[in-house]
C-alpha cells in the first residue's frame, strides 16, 4: 500500500477523472506516508476481539497523514458519529441493518409520491406547477394536483436537485454513469423530504450534507452566517488592522468567506485533496460524545474538564482538546472558521495594499484554488487558535 509507487497515480486509480478533463482540475498534493497515514493494516489494529475502536490511535495517525483511500468510508463513518467507538461490531452491525431499513422506509414513501425516486433515473425539469398542478415529464408520474404545502415544496425543488447534481463533480469518471448521478439525486431528495427544516440547499451536492447546521435558513438569517460572525470575531483580535481595512471596504460581515465556509473548502481543492482536508479537520475536532449527541441530543455533554483523565483527553481531537482546556464552548468556534482566517492571514499584505474594494479581496483569494496545502492550512489553522484563545482570554 505504501511502496515506491504509492503517489498520485496510484491514489487517483480511486477516483478517476475522465481524460478530457484532467488539465482542467486542480493539482492533487496529498500523498500517503507510511508511519503517518492510516492504513488497512493500521485501522484492522485498531479494533479488539470484540470490535470495539481504540480512537485516541486512530485520531493521531489521521492528524499526521490521513486516511488511505482504501478505508476512506470505514474511517469517515466514526469520525462523523455515525458508530460509538465503544461499540462491538454486533452492535455496529444491528445499527447499521436498521438505518438501511428506515432508509428503505424513506424511499418507499418517497418513491410513493414520486415514481422515478429509485430507479436509476432523476428529473432535471419541474414536475409540478407553482400552484401544484402535475407536469407530464418523461419516466415520472404524478397523477394528480397536489395541495398538501410540505408536499408541493418538495417536489418543487427536485429538479433543482437534478441540475445540480448533473454539475458536481464533472471531472470524475464515477459520474459519467448516469446510475451514479441517479444516486446521488436520490439521497439528496429523501433528505430533503426527511429533514424538512433544512429541506435543499445549494451546495449540498458538493459536501451530500456532513454539515447540516450551515444550511439552516430562515427569513433573517442563514445558518454560516453565526460562522461568519465568529471569522469577524477571529481577524479582529489577531489582526485588527486587517479587520479594519476590510470594514472599510464594507466587508466586515465577511460575506467573500461564504463558499468557503459552506462547502468546507470543496471548490479551492482537488478532490482527493478535499477529502484529505475533510478528514483531518474532522479528526481534529472530533468529540468522542458525537454519537450520543446524535442518538440522544438531550443527554450528550462534554465532561467537566477537570474531570477528564489524560486517556479521556486523548480521545478528542487537537482542535477540539484545546477548546476543553481552555474553556471555550462556543459552538461556532469550527476549526474550518481559523482555516479561512488562516488563509486571509497568509494575504494579509495583498489584501491591505492591493485590495480597494470587495471584488478585489474575492479575487486575492480566488488565487488560492488550486495553489493550497492542506496539511499547512490545517497546522496554522491551529497556531491561529492558539493565538486567539491567548488574546481572547486577557483582560
Amino acid at each position: 500500500m505504501f511502496g515506491k509507487k504509492a503517489g498520485t497515480e496510484e491514489l487517483e486509480a480511486f477516483y478517476p477523472i475522465r481524460p478530457e478533463c484532467v488539465a482542467e482540475i486542480p493539482k492533487t498534493r496529498f500523498k500517503p506516508r507510511a508511519g503517518k497515514t492510516l492504513s488497512a493494516r493500521r485501522w484492522q489494529a485498531a479494533f479488539s476481539e470484540t470490535g470495539c475502536l481504540d480512537i485516541a490511535k486512530v485520531l493521531r495517525r489521521i492528524q499526521r497523514g490521513g486516511i488511505h483511500p482504501s478505508i476512506k468510508g470505514l474511517v469517515w463513518e466514526f469520525l462523523l458519529g455515525c458508530y460509538n467507538p465503544n461499540s462491538t461490531l454486533e452492535d455496529r452491525n444491528q445499527l447499521r441493518q436498521q438505518r438501511r431499513e428506515r432508509y428503505s422506509m424513506w424511499k418507499t414513501e418517497c418513491r410513493n409520491m414520486v415514481s422515478v425516486i429509485g430507479s436509476g433515473n432523476f428529473i432535471t425539469t419541474p414536475i409540478i406547477t407553482d400552484d401544484g398542478q402535475p407536469i407530464e415529464v418523461e419516466g415520472c408520474r404524478v397523477t394528480s394536483a397536489v395541495s398538501d404545502k410540505k408536499v408541493a415544496q418538495w417536489m418543487l425543488i427536485l429538479h433543482q436537485i437534478g441540475l445540480d447534481v448533473v454539475r458536481t463533480d464533472r471531472a470524475l469518471a464515477f459520474y459519467e454513469d448516469k446510475a451514479n448521478q441517479a444516486k446521488l439525486w436520490d439521497v439528496l431528495s429523501i433528505y430533503s423530504w426527511v429533514d424538512d427544516d433544512i429541506g435543499y440547499v445549494q451546495g449540498m451536492n458538493d459536501i451530500c450534507s456532513p454539515m447540516r447546521e450551515n444550511f439552516r435558513c430562515s427569513t433573517t438569517s442563514i445558518g454560516v452566517q453565526s460562522q461568519l460572525g465568529t471569522l469577524s470575531q477571529v481577524i479582529k483580535t489577531v489582526d485588527p488592522q486587517l479587520h479594519k481595512h476590510l470594514e472599510d471596504l464594507d466587508g466586515g460581515e465577511y460575506l467573500f468567506a461564504f463558499r468557503m465556509l459552506m462547502v468546507l473548502f470543496r471548490r479551492e481543492f482537488s478532490f482527493l485533496d478535499a477529502l484529505y482536508l475533510w478528514e483531518v479537520m474532522w479528526a481534529m475536532e472530533y468529540n468522542p460524545n458525537i454519537f450520543w449527541s446524535y442518538e440522544q441530543p438531550d443527554g450528550a455533554s462534554d465532561s467537566n474538564y477537570g474531570q477528564l483523565n489524560q486517556k479521556m483527553l486523548k480521545q478528542y481531537g487537537k482542535f477540539q482538546r484545546k477548546n476543553l482546556e481552555t474553556g471555550y464552548a462556543d459552538k461556532n468556534n469550527a476549526l474550518a472558521v481559523f482555516l479561512v482566517a488562516s488563509v486571509l492571514e497568509t494575504k494579509n499584505k495583498q489584501i491591505l495594499k492591493e485590495a480597494k474594494g470587495l471584488d478585489d479581496v474575492v479575487s486575492i483569494l480566488g488565487d488560492i484554488t488550486g495553489n493550497l496545502d492542506a496539511k499547512k492550512a490545517c497546522q496554522e489553522a491551529l497556531k491561529l487558535q492558539n493565538k486567539y484563545l491567548k488574546k481572547a482570554k486577557r483582560p
